[in-house]
């Protein structure tokens, strides 16, 4: 299945829609948490789930199944990594929900996670942004290319931290006044 449409926009309309008939001035979180939470057809399908986002940090949570283990009966790398990278695209759209209409769309552009110990069962990643970075971005209302970074954390059943991941973005913002 090809996408051709940017998955944001029909979120920027729904919420520009939200904003003018209500009168408010500041996005809906839990709005925008529901959104990110599905908006990845992979993500569904492994079952990765946002379960948290702010301004602060985005937290996501997966249930690990036998599928998404290794040949040692441990959480898979990569599932360990899917779950740091959703809960940083979560924190990156809570730090960025002050100008989220104006967010053209964003990308992890590298990462490097440090695998500390085994992981087993439920999995809980929690993602920050920079925010001396993010509040400058903010500060700003021209078009333009930028870049963020953050950092997420792991932990499992046992509340043991099982990784470290550093993320690094690069994102496209179009005009306040567009």
């Amino acid at each position: 299945m090809a996408f051709t449409t940017n998955p944001l926009a029909a979120v920027v309309a729904a919420e520009s829609a939200r904003l003018t008939e209500t009168g408010a001035a500041t996005i809906d979180l839990e709005q925008l948490r529901k959104v990110v939470d599905t908006m990845v057809p992979f993500n569904n399908h492994v079952g990765v789930r946002v379960t948290g986002l702010s301004a602060e940090h985005g937290q996501a949570e997966l249930p690990v199944r036998g599928e998404l283990e290794n040949h040692f009966g441990t959480v898979h790398a990569g599932a360990l990594f899917l779950a740091a990278e959703v809960a940083g695209a979560a924190a990156f759209s809570g730090a960025m929900a002050p100008r989220i209409l104006q967010l053209q769309g964003f990308v992890l552009r590298s990462s490097k996670i440090a695998f500390l110990k085994p992981g087993k069962g439920h999995l809980r990643a929690r993602a920050t942004i920079d925010k001396t970075a993010t509040d400058a971005v903010l500060a700003r209302s021209n078009a333009e290319r930028f870049e963020l970074s953050g950092v997420a954390v792991l932990h499992d059943d046992a509340d043991v931290l099982i990784a470290r991941v550093d993320l690094d973005y690069v994102a496209w913002m179009g005009d306040a006044a567009a």
